[in-house]
């Protein structure tokens, strides 16, 4: 009984400790949360860039996280990525000597209420906020004033295709951000130093192969200003098993199949010409099933040579 006893003792003391130790974290952070509404209520000014007083550019590092890499249209010449885009830069006016831990933020009141870079993805098509089941937004505060602003988006990019060596060809596609409205004075772009642009494990594409990820910083000029932009350039080289057994074997196959002719009697003209025909018109079949698939362009791709050899 005494054992039993001292051994309950343990437990609810334990759990004391732990209830002690939750509240105190608890408090903290409504703390932080507090000295955090203090500084944005007292002369903190969401529309002023950081570096604003100091009449510097405000540098921002982007990193972007591929989640998926949907299949390229040739059609369309577009493809669609879901992806997360983290940006980090220096906020001074938030730093403060209490804080002593990073505070995650998802409260879309809160969120406003900070200034956020306003960038943009100019070779978009498409772009559509996350909002199962939350809104896919997250803001961290860091006690030295460092702010990591996050967001998950679905994007169509547009991507120019030259196919004049298709189905074995090599593309590039971009992704484009550039600063919509603060000039390259104001705010300045620039990739993370390491691995920039991460593709998700396991990441694979249906068509094509990605080569590598080359990232660069770029500056696009208008005539109201110069703007900071950068560019994310995907190398990408197609896969050709699908065209190889659906369109090479066939060909090659109707084609011996054509050769038949040659071995059947000379007098055999009605079976020599519907063989010749049959063949023809098999090949001509399998050619406006290929281009059905492709753009209307006004250059011979490679696998028009292909197609018009297999038919002369």
């Amino acid at each position: 009984m005494i054992r039993a006893g001292t051994t309950n003792a343990r437990y609810l003391g334990l759990a004391t400790v732990l209830l002690l130790i939750s509240a105190h974290g608890h408090a903290a952070r409504i703390d932080h949360l507090q000295i955090l509404d203090s500084l944005l209520k007292k002369d903190y000014d969401r529309r002023a860039t950081p570096t604003n007083h100091l009449n510097n550019a405000t540098t921002v590092q982007c990193e972007l996280y591929i989640r998926s890499f949907g299949s390229i249209s040739p059609v369309t010449m577009d493809y669609g990525v879901d992806l997360y885009l983290r940006q980090k830069w220096q906020d001074e006016r938030l730093k403060h000597a209490q804080i002593t831990e990073s505070l995650d933020l998802n409260d879309p009141n809160l969120v406003k209420a900070i200034w956020k870079p306003e960038v943009y993805f100019p070779n978009a098509k498409d772009a559509e906020f996350q909002f199962v089941t939350v809104p896919n937004v997250l803001v961290r505060i860091n006690p030295d004033g460092e702010i990591l602003y996050m967001l998950r988006l679905k994007l169509t990019f547009s991507c120019m295709m030259d196919l004049s060596k298709f189905p074995l060809d090599n593309q590039i596609c971009t992704m484009e951000v550039a600063s919509f409205s603060k000039t390259i004075e104001e705010l300045r772009l620039e990739w993370k130093a390491e691995k920039p642009v991460i593709m998700g494990k396991g990441l694979r594409m249906p068509q094509f192969e990605i080569v590598r990820i080359l990232a660069s910083n770029c500056q696009e000029s208008f005539q109201i200003g110069n703007y900071s932009c950068l560019v994310a350039e995907f190398y990408l080289s197609r896969s050709v098993g699908f065209h190889l057994v659906q369109s090479y074997l066939p060909t090659i196959l109707i084609v011996v199949i054509s050769w038949v002719s040659f071995w059947m009697d000379v007098n055999s003209v009605p079976g020599r010409t519907t063989l010749g025909v049959t063949t023809l018109l098999a090949v001509s079949s399998q050619s406006s099933g290929i281009q059905s698939g492709l753009p209307q362009v006004s250059y011979v791709k490679a696998i028009d040579v292909w197609m018009g050899t297999c038919t002369g």
